[in-house]
């Protein structure tokens, strides 16, 4: 793999209320073995000290941009608003609880330069809300279509670099949860075929109460997907839905 002058990376982060994640989360793009990133921090007006973390990391290393919504938004709007911002070829994301492991970015981007990929993933470990592991791994296809991914999510955010040279930059819709899920069916309904990698790469953090811990309740944020962003009939959304169900309880 030719790491050697890759094009800069963007790494894309949200952060609301996470003054007890976003330290380690930061650690790990720091961490990362390949240094040509900018890690841009969009804070979604925190009322806690996640902003004052994020300053103090930005004072120490200037690759590290601070940005600030001046109302609470939802991560949509705060991630495009880093997405704006963006200098980079590559755009990557990871939320401020989950971490990276260090060649992640040296691995991956290695990866779709060798082969000219649109969108990649890869596999990825989970951990407790307190850090804890939990002997889990999530390993996705190695190739994902569009039609694939309106059966079930199986892109992790934490692991996703899409290649704005190729497709522009893609934002978020904006809904409430699934935004990522409707940034990789934008990109996949192009013709793409995203491409993953099974090296475990990144870490996602489980957090309880957290919308996404609950599976079911996460369907009518689908529904909404499928019928207002995705534009498809109920007959196609029930039937995606239902792909989506089947897909959770066997998990």
């Amino acid at each position: 793999m030719k790491t050697k002058n890759l094009p800069i990376t963007s790494v894309i982060m949200a952060s609301y209320n996470s003054e007890r994640f976003i330290a380690d989360a930061i650690q790990s793009v720091l961490d990362q073995s390949l240094t040509n990133w900018e890690l841009l921090i969009c804070d979604d007006a925190s009322t806690d000290k996640s902003w004052d973390i994020i300053q103090s990391f930005a004072k120490q290393n200037t690759r590290i941009k601070p940005l600030r919504l001046a109302n609470n938004s939802g991560a949509a709007i705060a991630r495009n608003t880093a997405i704006e911002q963006a200098r980079g070829r590559y755009i990557a994301f990871l939320d401020s609880d989950d971490l990276w492991f260090p060649d992640k970015l040296k691995k991956q981007l290695g990866f779709m330069q060798d082969k000219n990929i649109v969108l990649s993933y890869s596999s990825y470990s989970v951990i407790s809300e307190d850090g804890g592991g939990t002997g889990r791994i999530i390993t996705p296809p190695t190739q994902l279509s569009y039609k694939d991914m309106l059966k079930s999510n199986q892109i992790g955010c934490l692991t996703a670099i899409y290649d704005s040279r190729l497709m522009g930059k893609v934002m978020m819709p904006l809904i409430r949860k699934r935004q990522d899920y409707g940034l990789w069916l934008s990109i996949l309904k192009q013709g793409h075929i995203a491409q993953g990698m099974p090296d475990i790469l990144a870490t996602y953090r489980n957090r309880s109460g957290s919308i996404s811990s609950n599976k079911f309740e996460m369907l009518k944020y689908h529904w909404t997907l499928y019928r207002h962003v995705e534009g498809l009939g109920r007959i196609r959304s029930a039937y995606y839905l239902m792909w989506n169900i089947i897909r959770k309880l066997t998990s």
